[in-house]
């Protein structure tokens, strides 16, 4: 019997939720889900410099502050639940960063850890970016912005690495061939 054969007709149960997250469980697996259905909306911007827009925030679950892409959640405001991606991910943007993209290219849902976690992200491609302010995200995220040359980024990583920071795991997208010599 296969996995799929073994849990299609198993009920999912929620053992708790809170305000964004759930955790449940189906027959003997565990995982986790957003609360609400709830995905988010990932950004990938470049400069006119050609220089990779990053964040830089605190992360409580890992205990120390990660490099990412700028991201948000779509919909999460009361009264938005029916927001578009591709809106989220441009005032994700300028929160966050204090770009705004004339355009975004939407390149797909992807699955962040498919074996523990239920969340959904929509990956975007920011153009035409054009600087309104310093970012930094809403009150209490603390959020650093960084700017980092395409060619140096390799380099960005290992250091911050080095300085004990996480790397999220898209990273790895940014550091293929394609990506770094686009």
């Amino acid at each position: 019997m296969s996995l799929e054969d073994e849990f299609r007709d198993v009920p999912e149960e929620t053992r708790w939720q809170g305000r964004f997250i759930a955790a449940k469980t189906r027959g003997r697996w565990e995982y986790v889900s957003r609360a609400r259905g709830i995905k988010a909306a990932v950004i990938l911007a470049f400069t006119p410099e050609d220089e990779v827009v990053l964040v830089e925030q605190f992360r409580v679950p890992l205990g120390r502050p990660c490099i990412e892409l700028p991201a948000g959640l779509i919909g999460d405001d009361a009264g938005g639940e029916d927001e578009d991606a591709a809106t989220a991910a441009i005032r994700e943007l300028e929160e966050e960063t204090g770009y705004h993209a004339a355009r975004m290219e939407d390149l797909g849902e992807y699955y962040s850890s498919p074996g523990m976690v239920t969340e959904a992200f929509t990956l975007f491609r920011a153009y035409d970016l054009t600087r309104i302010g310093p970012g930094g995200g809403v009150e209490g995220e603390g959020i650093t912005v960084h700017h980092v040359p395409r060619t140096q980024l390799a380099d960005f990583l290992a250091a911050k690495r080095a300085q004990g920071y996480a790397i999220d795991v898209r990273m790895l997208m940014l550091l293929s061939p394609e990506w770094l010599t686009k």
